[in-house]
């Protein structure tokens, strides 16, 4: 009996390490035919990791940062970053409609149209963040002053909000150009630009915070130089696979001209897309700015919080990243129904995930926060947000799942008019009124917040099963 069990066993365990490797080495592969669920782990795995390292990002930075000892510079990460999601947005947004528009082409066969959507992708980008640096150099105290910051914090953190906006071109540029290996099914190739940012971000940013030998000690900004500079290296590793010609994509210098009925689909695509994550950012800006009317410990306690969700919420989104890449290639595969049965199996993954990291951070929060953060009062706002928050943990992971979904097959109007509603016309007043006129405090705004969130991913689901996606021609 257990010799029988051990035999049947050991293949399963030799098949999965087996997929495993195939799915960190980049092969090329033709995710419109064969297993869905052979094709949802093939890609999974490597935007997992993808993802998984981004957060790491966050979490780098107000840990060192921490160790400083001073609520004001945890205040001017807080704060900065409450800003530059709008940059992430855009980054989201234009990243999400180069999925959908190279996995078309791909599904298509035609790997040449593919790249050069590709190329005109990266021009969009760059006028972009030329308007958004300029800004952000410009009016880095103004930034910090308008979302409530103390004298003290705009002393120190200027120059932290200076750079962080100064370099918002590598920010842009990591999350697009992986937009574009991921709609080509090569995840592995967009999991190894990230490992390599992070691993230079985690090697600078104590060494420029707290000094090393003959480097000094720069503080606060020299968690944004390491941040900024471990993000560019990561940049010049995607850019030399886009142009060595070894990938399916292939990028040209004649590409470098404008088409402009290509440039014309993406900037329709991401204009909707953008706002799509802009309006969530929008709200969390709003969210944030409520915290601050209760004094630094609860803003810090906040973004201890929002920071290790994201560590674990972001490991989710690169699973339904998955969904995003099988819905845009099967539809151009014209194959609909394959479509959406990828859908479906990568919510199955999802669920799994997001119940075991609920129930870490309902029984685990207080010894979670107080690893990164030893103040009592901000550990004890901070366990407070993590357990109310995760309690929608479940309804999150569909929701973003059927969300990427939407987004996959080029439609970003719908989950951006589920956003607008759900945002701005129930999670912000929601939280005024929970946390203000019904004096919850911060609580209130946690409590707004998985509301919001839940209701989000229900609404989604039902207009995800109506179908109107599989129709939208890009």
């Amino acid at each position: 009996m257990t010799d029988q069990t051990s035999n049947v066993g050991t293949p399963r365990i030799k098949t999965f390490f087996s997929l495993f490797k195939q799915a960190l080495s980049g092969q090329e592969q033709d995710y419109t035919q064969g297993s869905i669920r052979r094709a949802v782990f093939l890609l999974a795995v490597p935007m997992i990791l993808e993802m998984v390292l981004e957060s790491v990002f966050a979490l780098v930075d107000i840990y060192f940062v921490g160790k400083l000892n001073q609520r004001e510079a945890i205040s001017t990460v807080v704060l900065t970053e409450s800003v530059i999601t709008i940059v992430y947005s855009v980054a989201i947004g234009l990243s999400m409609a180069t999925t959908a528009m190279v996995a078309r082409r791909v599904g298509e066969k035609n790997p040449e149209a593919a790249s050069k959507a590709g190329m005109q992708s990266l021009l969009i980008a760059f006028f972009v963040t030329a308007i958004v640096s300029i800004t952000g150099l410009y009016f880095a105290s103004d930034i910090l002053r308008l979302m409530g910051g103390s004298a003290e914090t705009i002393r120190i953190g200027t120059n932290f909000t200076r750079i962080i906006f100064g370099g918002s071109i590598v920010i842009m540029l990591l999350f697009l150009i992986n937009g574009i290996f991921r709609g080509a099914g090569d995840a592995s190739m967009a999991m190894r630009s990230l490992w390599i940012a992070n691993i230079c971000n985690i090697i600078l940013c104590p060494i420029l915070i707290h000094g090393l030998g003959p480097i000094p000690a720069f503080g606060i900004t020299g968690a944004a130089v390491a941040t900024t500079t471990g993000r560019g290296i990561g940049v010049l590793y995607q850019l030399y696979h886009l142009f060595n010609g070894k990938r399916i994509i292939k990028l040209r210098r004649q590409y470098l001209v404008p088409d402009w009925p290509v440039i014309k689909s993406i900037v329709n695509i991401a204009s909707t897309g953008i706002a799509q994550f802009l309006i969530p950012s929008g709200s969390w800006i709003v969210l944030t700015r409520i915290m601050a009317t209760f004094g630094d410990a609860a803003v810090d306690g906040y973004a201890v919080a929002l920071r290790l969700i994201m560590f674990f919420l972001l490991p989710a989104w690169g699973l339904s990243n998955a969904a995003a890449t099988l819905v845009g290639q099967n539809l151009g595969a014209q194959q609909p129904l394959r479509a959406e049965q990828s859908v479906w199996k990568t919510v199955q993954f999802n669920l799994i995930f997001m119940a075991s990291v609920m129930l870490v951070f309902l029984l685990f929060a207080q010894p979670i926060v107080g690893f990164m953060n030893k103040d009592t009062s901000i550990v004890s706002y901070g366990v407070q947000a993590l357990r109310i928050i995760s309690l929608g943990y479940i309804f999150y992971g569909i929701g973003m799942v059927v969300s990427n979904a939407f987004n996959g097959a080029g439609d970003t109007k719908t989950p951006t008019l589920i956003n607008i509603f759900g945002f701005w016309l129930f999670q912000v007043p929601l939280a005024y009124l929970l946390a203000i006129i019904f004096e919850l405090g911060p609580k209130g705004v946690f409590i707004a917040i998985v509301a919001a969130e839940t209701g989000i991913s229900i609404a989604g689901i039902i207009l995800f099963r109506r179908g109107k996606w599989k129709q939208v021609k890009i």
